[in-house]
């Protein structure tokens, strides 16, 4: 009888999917993640991304940990980057997933085009404080259709 109540109880724990713990949130016009960015060799800071449906514009900021601040915004415009046109009915989703020790990436889908995006933030190059929004890949995540010739 142990055995088994052993087995039902191992059962019963293991079996259990696990919480999501999901680091982001959209209100209206508005989509919110967060992850970590590795601006600096000491260690990593919290990122920000906020998606503006209004603007059409990506925003991403990390915060400074030694100071408690934000470090500024760096944009990037999703209307060029979707080739979207500026009063278009879109519907971004987005999420973070770590790519590197201490650095996410951010993946943007836009689900009426079927386009898909990377993103990662990172330290500005030209020795000013913030950072940088970086596009690494895009792609399509629908076929497009191919007609036969003679059709």
């Amino acid at each position: 009888m142990g055995f088994i109540a052993g087995l039902v109880g191992a059962v019963a724990y293991f079996g259990q999917a696990g919480r999501a713990l999901a680091s982001n949130d959209r209100f209206e016009d508005y989509i919110i993640c967060t992850g970590a960015v590795r601006v600096s060799a000491r260690w990593p800071m919290e990122g920000v991304w906020l998606l503006d449906y209004r603007s059409g514009k990506l925003l991403g900021t990390v915060i400074d940990r030694g100071v408690g601040k934000i470090t500024g915004w760096a944009e990037a415009d999703l209307v060029s980057e979707f080739g979207l046109s500026p009063r278009d009915n879109v519907h971004f989703v987005m999420a973070t997933g770590t790519v590197a020790i201490g650095q996410a990436a951010l993946y943007v889908a836009e689900t009426t085009t079927g386009k898909f995006a990377v993103y990662t933030l990172g330290p500005r190059t030209d020795g000013q404080a913030g950072v940088v929004i970086q596009r690494h890949d895009m792609t399509s995540f629908r076929q497009s259709k191919i007609t036969p010739p003679g059709t």
